[in-house]
């Protein structure tokens, strides 16, 4: 009975741990290398990149993110990792996309912090201009990922449609092509 208990036990932790998004756990060796620790499930990083060694380049980028000299920021590094994970990305395009935008939302919100801990007019003129093209980069960014998810596809919706006396009006999809005119 209890051999079963632990069974079930062991089942359900490594379910946990299955479920768990990707992060990782870093620290610095003795020659001021950094060593990342992956921690969790990368499947959806690494199924999307469809490399290893992209994937393992992407993740290794990303963990040295929040990193200032031999100063690692493992909380960046994993919610970059998160933020990437939880967009969902497609392909390596995608994944690498993802990345710009979690570091650039990163440095948005660290010039944000800078300009509310400004002490003099040129500091707050600074931290405000760089916030404001991180802050546009972001948004362009994220244009540029719908643009790439749509494909290029473009949906046009008609509100109104007015058809005078004796007209007639098409309901549905059109589309041209195979007549004879067409080379």
């Amino acid at each position: 009975m209890a051999d079963s208990k632990n069974a079930r036990e062991n089942q359900t932790a490594l379910a946990k741990e299955a479920d768990k998004g990707p992060s990782v756990s870093m620290q610095w060796d003795e020659q001021g290398k950094l060593e990342i620790h992956p921690i969790g499930n990368f499947r959806r990083l690494e199924g999307a990149v469809g490399n290893l060694h992209v994937s393992t380049a992407l993740v290794t980028q990303i963990a040295s993110l929040g990193s200032a000299g031999k100063k690692a920021d493992q909380n960046a590094a994993n919610f970059a990792l998160g933020f990437v994970d939880a967009m969902q990305p497609m392909d390596a395009a995608e994944a690498s996309l993802m990345a710009q935008m979690a570091a650039t939302h990163q440095a948005a919100m660290m010039m944000v912090r800078r300009l509310n801990q400004a002490e003099n007019v040129p500091q707050q003129e600074s931290a405000e201009r760089a916030f404001n093209k991180l802050t546009r980069s972001y948004a362009a960014q994220m244009d540029t990922l719908k643009r790439y998810r749509s494909k290029g596809q473009q949906t046009v919706r008609v509100e109104r449609v007015t058809v005078e006396e004796g007209g007639q009006a098409i309901v549905g999809n059109v589309q041209h092509g195979g007549g004879e005119n067409e080379k």
